[in-house]
């Protein structure tokens, strides 16, 4: 019996030690939430998996892992167990991401703080979103100009968005070429201006340091860009 015991331990602890650490660990905190779900997602051949979940009942606490070969962009979902549904948008390097956040906003009082891209990332969405905001305004404006018949408005107000988006482009562009040693400078050429002009995408993806164009986005802009080309040939 004596023997079983130890052969227990033994096999017990071989299989503990044999466990390898995730690449990424996403802690942080609720407050508020009693009871819930919490899940870690990424993208994956264009489909939003989970790759890990936690149950909440109690304590607000959360500690979510996931393997991670190059610095991408992950989604905390909470599920409070009602028909709403919350999501906050994160780029994850290898390592420690921490999310603190509260039940009732959950997206706008997340503070997120773990990988440099995710700070560079946080500076572009700064600057785009007041592009974003303006877009909106004029969006009201040209309801109203439109409902009011006024064509010479309305003209002038489509002229003003066209001129944002364009500024919003190569804002982006510019934005992509001054990080081109970091994985946000692919990631938001293949999700913000994926349907710029070709020259904008290939300048972007020719300036990125070996190490980005070895990177999950560095690869699929140089695999995307290849589409094109051949489409256009």
């Amino acid at each position: 019996m004596k023997k079983i015991t130890i052969t227990l331990v033994t096999l017990i602890t071989l299989i503990s030690c044999g466990k390898t650490e995730k690449d990424l660990t996403v802690n942080g905190t609720i407050k508020g939430l009693k009871k819930g779900t919490v899940y870690l997602k990424k993208i994956e051949d264009t489909l939003l998996i989970t790759v890990d979940s936690l149950v909440i009942n109690g304590d607000s606490n959360f500690s979510l892992q996931s393997d991670l070969e190059s610095p991408e962009i992950f989604f905390l979902d909470l599920d409070k167990h009602s028909a709403e549904q919350d999501r906050i948008k994160f780029f994850a390097d290898k390592g420690v991401t921490e999310i603190n956040t509260s039940l009732k906003n959950f997206v706008f009082d997340a503070k997120i703080k773990g990988s440099k891209q995710q700070e560079i990332y946080e500076e572009y969405l700064l600057m785009i979103s007041k592009v974003n905001n303006k877009r909106l305004e004029l969006i009201k404006e040209k309801f109203e100009a439109q409902r009011a018949g006024d064509s010479i408005a309305l003209d002038s107000l489509v002229n003003l968005d066209n001129g944002l988006l364009r500024r919003r482009y190569l804002y982006t562009v510019n934005f992509a070429l001054n990080h081109k040693d970091s994985e946000v400078a692919p990631y938001l050429a293949l999700s913000e201006i994926y349907n710029a002009q070709l020259k904008f995408l290939d300048t972007i993806n020719q300036t990125l340091t070996p190490d980005i164009k070895n990177s999950k986005y560095g690869k699929e802009l140089e695999a995307f860009i290849k589409i094109i080309k051949e489409t256009e040939k």
